[in-house]
């Protein structure tokens, strides 16, 4: 029963989460800036589900907004702060750097400056898997290098990473980071592959295939990665450990995947079963930005808060698959 700002609200993983926490009788403060990034009708048709509940209030804002944001912390008492607006895409942040400079680095250092001020006792912010780069380890660990991002985005990440640091150093402000793994499911982000080839393949238009097929993701389902936001909620961390040494800094980093990779040829396959449908495939080189694998070790996410993604990639994309029947057919 706490009162918790989750930014992103109208966006995949922040309408999910606000649902979960407002099921569980907490008071949500949801702001989003409903960018045209992809169709503002799916984030309005997101909104209509949360506004139906008391406890949920929405501000349209923009996080790169000093002044409108430092007004929500100073008229809120927030217990947490959960910070998932950001300008999403590997893609996209190459053709337009400007938009991850003002949501992500601005944004972010707003977000930061009213946890400062507002005696947060949380801040749980996304990150992602991007921020691996070119790492060839697998699986991703925490403990890996990431000083070679691939795209503007995954810069934009690992800077949060390091700016929540700072701010947990400076101020003692408890800071957890959560790197995503491909997040997918119902209620989801046009832009994301899976979307994309369940609009073109019920349409008959071919998929693009990237690295001609060779590629494989941590697909996690949305339920999964909100469970996972729910309880390192209530994980504040006293204490990091980096490269080995203990520090008093409360700033934890956590991988949440599926940690089940899956090749993209068979992803396809069994979303063609979901459809019923065959795809017609373009196969294509790999993109800039792209990696060819994504792999999350999720060990310190299981030894600290007992918790493992588990959801069958076919469960998933059942579900996926009703719910895009049902809204938009």
């Amino acid at each position: 029963m706490a009162k918790i700002l989750v930014t992103g609200a109208a966006g995949f993983i922040g309408f999910h989460l606000s649902q979960y926490l407002l099921k569980n009788n907490n008071t949500i403060i949801g702001i989003d800036n409903l960018n045209s990034y992809y169709e503002i009708s799916l984030k309005k048709a997101r909104l209509d589900q949360l506004k139906t509940e008391k406890k949920f209030t929405f501000c349209l804002v923009d996080i790169a907004d000093q002044k409108h944001i430092s007004q929500i912390f100073t008229e809120h008492q927030f217990d947490y702060v959960i910070h998932l607006a950001a300008q999403a895409g590997v893609r996209y942040s190459i053709e337009n750097p400007y938009t991850y400079v003002d949501s992500n680095l601005t944004g972010f250092i707003n977000i930061l400056e009213g946890c400062r001020h507002g005696n947060i006792k949380h801040l749980v912010y996304a990150s992602s898997s991007s921020v691996y780069g070119a790492n060839k380890k697998i699986p991703f660990s925490i403990s890996d290098n990431v000083d070679h991002p691939l795209s503007l985005y995954a810069a934009t990440k690992k800077a949060n990473e390091l700016m929540a640091y700072t701010y947990s150093h400076l101020y003692n402000i408890p800071t957890t980071g959560l790197r995503f793994f491909t997040v997918y499911g119902p209620w989801g982000r046009p832009d994301m592959a899976y979307f994309l080839f369940t609009k073109s393949i019920l349409s008959g238009q071919p998929i693009n295939v990237f690295n001609q097929g060779n590629m494989k993701r941590d697909f996690t389902y949305i339920e999964d990665i909100v469970e996972g936001i729910a309880k390192v909620i209530d994980r504040i961390p006293m204490s990091s450990k980096t490269n080995g040494l203990e520090s008093q800094v409360p700033h934890k980093l956590y991988n949440i995947g599926n940690n089940k990779p899956v090749n993209l040829e068979y992803f396809i396959e069994v979303l063609e079963e979901c459809l019923g449908c065959k795809a017609v495939k373009n196969y294509l080189p790999m993109q800039p930005g792209d990696v060819p694998i994504t792999y999350a070790d999720i060990d310190d996410l299981e030894k600290d808060i007992g918790f493992k993604p588990n959801t069958d990639l076919r469960v998933g994309l059942e579900k996926f698959v009703s719910w895009y029947q049902e809204y938009y057919m």
